[in-house]
């Protein structure tokens, strides 16, 4: 399992432009199964999201065609969480994380 941290580290502004196709991204992660949450970051100053049932290397591939990573708008930190214990409403996190 993985958290994806993307700050903003270039032009803000060009969020906006980059925005609709951003979201197009997001889309395709969830339809795919890899993203189970995204949300925003406190203060505007980014996005999170968590992913799972993905390697670390086809993570990588997805996260860099984030048009706001692409274009520099944000950067990307990816951290990995090898899950020990869930809540059980959140087993399948823990779960899936042995079949990668």
């Amino acid at each position: 399992m993985f958290i994806v941290l993307l700050k903003f580290t270039g032009d803000k502004a060009e969020a906006g432009r980059l925005m609709a196709a951003h979201k197009d991204w997001i889309e395709q992660g969830f339809a795919a199964g890899v993203f189970v949450l995204v949300g925003s970051l406190p203060g505007g100053t980014g996005g999170a999201l968590m992913a799972r049932g993905v390697s670390m290397s086809d993570l990588k591939e997805r996260v860099g065609e984030d048009p706001f990573v692409r274009e520099g708008v944000v950067s990307a930190e990816i951290i990995e969480i090898e899950p020990g214990r869930a809540d059980p409403r959140l087993r399948f996190l823990a779960d899936d994380a042995a079949a990668i």
